[in-house]
């Protein structure tokens, strides 16, 4: 079952109501903290295996979210068969919260790597091998008619770090299911990886998540965000225009494949991106590559730092996102009725833009 909004309201896990801590033991460390979320790691206490608990506070900025972490779990339950989405175990709820039980990537983000110095950095045969990963996961998830909607470093774990594991995808707090008669339209993402549709309020579908996967990959291959600017509206104007640097200096050490693999989704027509399933055929992702070029050898000041490990964002509803917050920008209107959202026509430009929703970050 689902709303108009693409959430799906009905799920088959069993919610329990007993103590979580009955069959789980808490460690103390905290692998990621969010908004309304903080992720800790467990111990079940049958087995000695450790999980990943995801606490979700039900009520945020006074209203019931409820059924955001039903539409979360829903979609984790779809992907059951997904081998690079993590793992829904158990489901608890309390009085206040919900506790997912999920599969513990013991390596972090990606996000780490991406940043890292020149030892640990990733070599291009490495990021070869995660993008297929992630590419099959949301190919995956496609088929079935979800879109993940906030794909991004921080989004994407490991199962170990040294050696190098494989990917889980997480967090899904944003996802939305599509079909074929309903049109989408959501303001919602991380800033620098959200596609020009969203900021232009026009229909969301599967490409929405190719376009951030284009950007994904930017960061992985360069350790640089492609269109993060100096404030809000420069970010935002550079993904309106497709402003990236696809010079020799940005992709020092790069093939000219991986380069023409970003550009078949860094493309601003939607219809014009390639999908999860053309892009696993592209030359890029099965050819050679040199298997000991590191891509970049320093931590680059332009990726904003993650708040989270194992899960970051949150549906944050109808708060304005807390990086346009931190970039000085409070929409002035009401979150819930603002129309002409992100438009890039007025002149001059940046204008402060009008909402309908939040970005959520």
């Amino acid at each position: 079952m689902m709303n108009k909004n693409g959430m799906v309201t009905k799920i088959h896990t069993r919610i329990r109501t007993d103590p979580f801590t009955s069959n789980y033991e808490l460690l103390g460390r905290e692998l990621g903290r969010g908004k309304f979320a903080v992720v800790k790691k467990c111990i079940e206490k049958a087995t000695g295996k450790e999980h990943a608990a995801k606490f979700l506070r039900k009520r945020r900025k006074g209203e019931d979210c409820r059924m955001d972490i039903i539409n979360e779990i829903a979609v984790l339950e779809s992907a059951k068969a997904n081998p690079y989405v993590v793992a829904l175990h158990e489901v608890y709820e309390t009085n206040s919260e919900i506790i997912l039980i999920l599969e513990c990537a013991a390596g972090g983000e990606i996000f780490n790597q991406c940043v890292a110095d020149n030892d640990e950095a990733f070599t291009e045969k490495d990021v070869i091998r995660l993008a297929r990963q992630i590419l099959t996961g949301v190919a995956c998830l496609h088929r079935n008619n979800v879109v993940h909607l906030d794909l991004k470093p921080q989004n994407i774990l490991l199962t170990s770090a040294i050696p190098l594991g494989d990917i889980r995808i997480v967090d899904f707090g944003l996802s939305r299911r599509m079909d074929s008669v309903t049109e989408l339209r959501e303001i919602l993402g991380t800033p620098e990886y959200v596609a020009p549709e969203i900021l232009n309020y026009e229909p969301i579908s599967t490409a929405t998540d190719m376009w951030s996967i284009g950007v994904l990959t930017y960061v992985m291959l360069t350790g640089e965000s492609p269109f993060l600017g100096d404030n809000k509206q420069e970010t935002f104007l550079n993904i309106s225009q497709v402003n990236v640097d696809y010079s020799q200096d940005a992709f020092e050490g790069v093939s000219s494949l991986a380069i023409d693999f970003i550009k078949t989704l860094l493309l601003k027509n939607p219809r014009k991106r390639t999908t999860a399933e053309e892009c696993l055929n592209h030359p890029w992702l099965n050819g050679p590559a040199d298997p000991y070029t590191q891509l970049h050898a320093s931590s680059l000041p332009s990726l904003d730092e993650p708040e989270t490990s194992q899960s970051e964002s949150e549906p944050e509803s109808p708060a304005p996102s807390p990086e346009l917050e931190s970039m000085g920008f409070v929409p002035d209107v009401d979150l819930k009725t603002g129309r002409n959202a992100f438009s890039f026509t007025s002149e001059p430009f940046p204008t402060r833009p009008e909402i309908h929703k939040e970005l959520i970050c």
